[in-house]
């Protein structure tokens, strides 16, 4: 019988940064910050809820935030699934690794801006975990571009085309933690060559960059580098691919959340 998988929400804001999304909304944390008439963790929270056999949910925040945050909960209360707080880190290896505790998984990691994250994405990448040690997912150039032009503006170029990355990662047990590792020090891997590099390998970013292989060899590669089985998850809808992180991102899901959600009439 497969185990119950655990959720961990990634909730928390860089250390020392004030969201710019969060003070226009007067809130302490991006999270809080309303879009389409709720906060953008009760999207994700919505969406997660609703999904069988899980164990639990996880919400990785600094202590000061948890309050706030409880008081969207009791609205889920119905579903069943335990919900609760760990202190984050300032990393978010460390703070994945919090929240998983000495539990075995499997583990899906999302985070709290990822509002157009749909349950049909998530069974993919809880599928993969049957498979596989790790898993991450990713959406074609082409589908990201369709579902709205303006919902990503790099993408990773292999030897089969473009790819976005989204917000979703499956680690089906501890063996798959050192995969985890790549984002010790938070991904944004295209604006940081020598970060890339660390994490994934000098040889493997080669073969990337010069579009030698293609996005699943690439992950194959990579999650042989850390001594596990790795494999993308391609993700159809490339709106999933597509979360608040900016104005511009916010403004896009905005658009997007009508269509795709129902939304509530304030």
């Amino acid at each position: 019988m497969t185990a119950k998988a655990i959720v961990i929400i990634l909730a928390a804001q860089r250390a020392g940064v004030v969201n710019p999304l969060a003070e226009r909304a007067g809130v302490s944390h991006k999270c809080l910050a309303p879009i389409c008439g709720r906060p953008l963790i009760e999207w994700v929270l919505d969406t997660v809820t609703a999904q069988p056999d899980l164990a639990d949910i996880r919400i990785a925040i600094e202590p000061e935030a948890q309050g706030e945050v409880s008081a969207l909960l009791p609205q889920f209360a119905e579903r069943g699934v335990p919900i609760r707080f760990v202190d984050s880190h300032t990393g978010i290896v460390d703070s994945v690794t919090a929240a998983a505790g000495d539990d075995e998984g499997p583990f899906i990691i999302t985070t709290a801006d990822n509002v157009l994250l749909s349950a049909e994405g998530f069974e993919q990448i809880r599928s993969a975990l049957s498979r596989v040690d790790a898993t991450l997912a990713l959406a074609r150039e082409a589908d990201v571009r369709a579902a709205h032009s303006e919902g990503q503006r790099n993408f990773y170029q292999f030897r089969d085309g473009g790819y976005a990355n989204c917000n979703i990662y499956g680690l089906a047990n501890r063996k798959a933690f050192v995969a985890a590792e790549a984002f010790r020090e938070g991904g944004q891997f295209q604006k940081n060559r020598d970060r890339m590099i660390r994490a994934f390998g000098y040889f493997n970013i080669l073969l990337m960059g010069l579009k030698l292989v293609s996005a699943p060899t690439a992950i194959r590669r990579v999650g042989k580098r850390f001594g596990i089985t790795m494999e993308a998850t391609f993700f159809a809808d490339g709106g999933l691919a597509i979360d608040v992180d900016n104005e511009r991102t916010y403004a896009v899901c905005e658009a997007l959340l009508p269509s795709r959600k129902p939304v509530r009439n304030n």
